[in-house]
């Protein structure tokens, strides 16, 4: 079975401030129920761009085996199309309670949540909260009502189409509807 997968490459923040404790939000397609969602925070703590970074930060290098900051895998969809959401949040917090994000998501759906599961999408480490499909657009006013600096939303969506016959992985750049944007990379794996 064909496998795809999703990493980030590289995150730019385009404000002049130049300390940001940055984290992803990130809401998937269910790889296995048509009617659910999966939503986890991404990564587990906060990461940490300092003046040396000139608000750019790259998590895949040049390097032989570099990989990037590693999202997902699932089995690719018979429709050939995944739907990914991510927002970017900033902390001023030291430590993020990143189950406390995720618990308050939990509330604010109510009943179409269905707890969370683990090692879904290839990521034993991360928890993900399965949600209605239904609920989605909720979860975006959710998110918005954490006490943390909003970077924005983008779409992730990915139609893998006759492109990815010649390549094993594209790239893709885009905006977030704040000021920063993200490359991150789609790959099929055989």
């Amino acid at each position: 079975m064909t496998k795809v997968r999703l990493e980030f490459d590289e995150i730019k923040i385009y404000r002049p401030k130049k300390r940001w404790k940055l984290y992803f939000i990130v809401l998937a397609e269910h790889p296995t129920e048509k009617d659910k969602w999966i939503v986890s925070t991404i990564p587990q703590k906060p990461f940490k761009l300092s003046k040396r970074h000139e608000n750019s930060y790259q998590f895949d290098t040049d390097q032989e085996g570099s990989e990037g900051l590693f999202v997902l895998s699932r089995n690719l969809p018979k429709d050939r199309e995944l739907n990914v959401h991510v927002y970017l949040r900033h902390t001023r917090k030291s430590l993020r309670d990143f189950g406390e994000i995720l618990k308050d998501i939990e509330k604010g759906v109510g009943k179409d949540a269905f707890g969370i599961v683990e090692d879904i999408v290839g990521t034993t480490a991360t928890p993900w909260l399965k949600v209605a499909k239904k609920a989605v657009p909720l979860i975006g006013k959710l998110i918005s009502k954490i006490p943390d600096r909003d970077f924005g939303f983008l779409s992730a969506f990915e139609r893998f189409g006759e492109e990815f016959e010649d390549e094993y992985e594209i790239d893709r750049e885009k905006d977030f509807t704040g000021d920063a944007s993200l490359v991150y990379s789609w790959s099929l794996d055989e």
